[in-house]
């Protein structure tokens, strides 16, 4: 397919499975076809135009997604093609992940736009959703702080942690989770992912996190890991420290809005631009049925079942764990159809001003 035709059509992308600290990755089995192992290799970046910051990584082009069956990196696709893919919008500011933590991520926060324009240089911060797609048996999430704290009481946590690698998670929320389970999660708010959790996470474009815990299971985080290179006190600036209890529980947990029910088809808003500028999630359900209620560009995962996207004269079987971008191009100009179940989760970029 030459590149005009691929920016005329919905476009698929080369597995693209990024390192980080922690390990998982089992759960990709019965949403991929993967081995059913976890490894260090837990996260798959979706359509993505954001490179990975591992330190000491050697892999060329990390995070970034190359369009299937090519060598093409999807950033120079969008440089080359940005009328087709983009429209009239200036970017596409919103990265998409799959993820499966074996274990408990640690514990941490992600800065606000005002925060990473005066540390970061970027206009983006890291506000995040989690769509709940699989678990493990007794899956959770931390979310917010359990009581009242003050930096200083969190920062003695951080020192005591050194020399006692269990003492910062009982500081935030535990919240036992079960498919379907979809959070908010702030810039600033403080929070980790549990072990035994499959989540489909839509977020700002950037991979900035502070993370003060200096264990992941066992193993020494590096300081470079921790604070991204920045003095511990102003890191810690990141966390907010102003809500906790069941206030920080309530600011995540959001509930489905059904947008309407007919003929076959369901759309749930799951996050909406009230809840963030920075992105929205929806939820489309097809019970035998077809649609053309899809938006452009988007980002859509095909989370159960299987059908058929048709566009213009073209067909393109879809299953379970299958990924597309629509760019621009094919607004209003392709459907889905299934002769079963199958549910699909679009998200959207950022609104522009």
């Amino acid at each position: 397919m030459t590149e005009k035709n691929i920016v005329n059509n919905p476009i698929f992308f080369e597995r693209n499975r990024v390192a980080r600290i922690y390990t998982g990755g089992k759960l990709f089995s019965g949403f991929f076809g993967d081995e059913p192992v976890d490894g260090f290799l837990p996260e798959e970046w979706v359509c993505s135009t954001v490179s990975a910051l591992n330190e000491g990584s050697t892999v060329k082009n990390e995070g970034l997604s190359v369009v299937r069956g090519t060598d093409i990196l999807f950033t120079d696709l969008i440089k080359n093609y940005h009328d087709e893919l983009l429209g009239n919008r200036k970017a596409f500011p919103v990265l998409v992940k799959l993820l499966d933590s074996a274990v408990r991520l640690p514990i941490q926060a992600h800065p606000d736009k005002e925060y990473s324009r005066k540390y970061f240089s970027s206009d983006f911060g890291k506000a995040e959703s989690w769509v709940v797609v699989d678990t493990r048996e007794d899956a959770c999430l931390y979310f917010g702080f359990k009581n009242k704290i003050t930096k200083e009481e969190f920062r003695a946590a951080v020192e005591r942690n050194y020399d006692d690698p269990d003492c910062m998670e009982p500081l935030v929320n535990r919240i036992p989770v079960k498919k379907g389970d979809v959070y908010f999660v702030p810039a600033k708010m403080v929070h980790a992912i549990g072990a035994g959790c499959l989540i489909l996470e839509t977020q700002e474009p950037t991979d900035f996190t502070i993370q003060p815990e200096a264990w992941c299971v066992g193993n020494r985080i590096s300081e470079q890991t921790m604070y991204m290179g920045l003095d511990e006190d102003i890191a810690l600036d990141v966390f907010d420290y102003d809500i906790y209890g069941e206030k920080a529980i309530a600011a995540g947990k959001k509930e489905p809005v059904v947008l309407y029910e007919k003929d076959g088809v369901k759309r749930e808003s799951l996050i909406s631009y009230s809840d963030t500028p920075c992105f929205a999630v929806n939820r489309i359900t097809l019970k035998s049925a077809s649609t053309t209620d899809f938006t452009a560009p988007a980002i859509y995962i095909v989370t159960e079942g299987n059908g058929k996207i048709v566009c213009g004269e073209n067909t393109f079987d879809v299953h379970k764990g299958d990924y597309f971008f629509a760019p621009y191009s094919i607004k209003d100009k392709f459907s889905v159809t299934t002769d079963g179940n199958m549910e699909i989760v679009e998200c959207l970029p950022a609104l522009e001003a």
